[in-house]
């Protein structure tokens, strides 16, 4: 960002401009004012880079990922190499099984699209094994994972920098249908409540600008507050989180930091336009990252659907980049 500003036309840009079929000068004009971002951290050296935002193609992540319950690295590597194989433009790990810095690794070597990752999800594994409970952990906790995951080479993180003390001592007296559905989100939320104290991710939010200036990581600032039934769609919590994540977008341009915001969550089908036009308003054309959106809640089993409808709307829209649940494998290969 800080070169589109210079106006310099770096390698990434024409990589992304020959790629997008577009004018690399174009291209720098809308990096520079923050609604295009390259997801490309400085120390992944064998990724090609991607664009995501204004006037180029719709791009589409596919979630990968370890649990307790299947820890299998080989596994995960050939699911991401499918995913990529069937058109994903990025993978995140969002991986919460077995040895966690290992398993991003191999992705990261493995793959040569950007690789994401939610570093709050490792922050809360290794509390919880080490002292007992998440509650545990402390700012140290947080950002050294987030460190070591931009020293790994990680081009985009989502975190839930959104998640102020105040929205969510005001969600817990005025509960919503399903509460808060984003695990990241519920993790901040509980050390909020627990400690009364801010969340360390908004607290120090310029020292993270810091550490990702350093690295030249993208913020993907995540909706911890996103809806989790079209009945809490385009409440009170979710759109004060937006208006919040509005504020730090601009904050992160003022640092020459690439940003971009996700967004909700399960919304009906009627709310999904006036959701991406909130969107660019409120955070000034800044990439839209949305998570679905999942339109009814009367299809378990088949969110893969469901989201594909709301995504589809959403791009139409101008949403800029689709987030994607990996399929387990066997399924995949027999789709293929």
């Amino acid at each position: 960002m800080k070169a589109a500003i210079k106006g310099k036309i770096t390698d990434e840009m024409r990589a992304v401009a020959r790629a997008e079929a577009e004018s690399p000068h174009a291209l720098r004009e809308r990096l520079a004012e923050g609604t295009v971002v390259i997801a490309r951290n400085s120390q992944h050296k064998n990724v090609h880079p991607v664009g995501i935002g204004l006037g180029l193609k719709t791009k589409v992540n596919a979630n990968i990922g370890t649990s307790p319950d299947l820890c299998d690295i080989d596994l995960e590597v050939k699911k991401a190499m499918i995913a990529i194989k069937y058109g994903a433009d990025t993978v995140m790990d969002l991986s919460t099984g077995g040895n966690l810095d290992e398993v991003r690794r191999r992705i990261l070597q493995a793959v040569n699209v950007p690789i994401g990752t939610v570093p709050i999800y490792q922050t809360a594994v290794e509390v919880a094994k080490k002292k007992g409970s998440i509650m545990h952990m402390t700012e140290d906790d947080i950002f050294s994972t987030i460190e070591k995951h931009a020293r790994d080479g990680v081009d985009f993180m989502t975190l839930h920098c959104g998640v102020t003390q105040q929205i969510v001592e005001r969600l817990s007296s005025h509960p919503r249908l399903m509460g808060i559905v984003s695990r990241g989100g519920t993790f901040l939320a509980s050390w909020i409540l627990r400690h009364k104290e801010e969340n360390p991710l908004y607290k120090n939010f310029d020292y993270l600008l810091e550490i990702a200036a350093e690295y030249d990581f993208t913020l993907s600032l995540g909706d911890g507050l996103r809806p989790g039934s079209i009945f809490d769609s385009t409440d009170w919590p979710q759109l004060q989180e937006l208006a919040t994540l509005g504020k730090l977008v601009e904050r992160a341009r003022a640092a020459d930091v690439q940003a971009i915001v996700e967004g909700p969550g399960h919304l009906p089908l009627n709310d999904i336009e006036a959701n991406v036009r909130l969107e660019k308003r409120i955070c000034k054309g800044a990439p839209f990252y949305v998570l679905g959106p999942i339109v009814t809640e009367i299809a378990p089993g088949y969110d893969h659907i469901v989201g594909a409808i709301g995504g589809a709307l959403a791009g139409l829209s101008g949403a800029d980049f689709l987030c994607t649940s990996g399929f387990p494998i066997w399924k995949m290969s027999k789709r293929a």
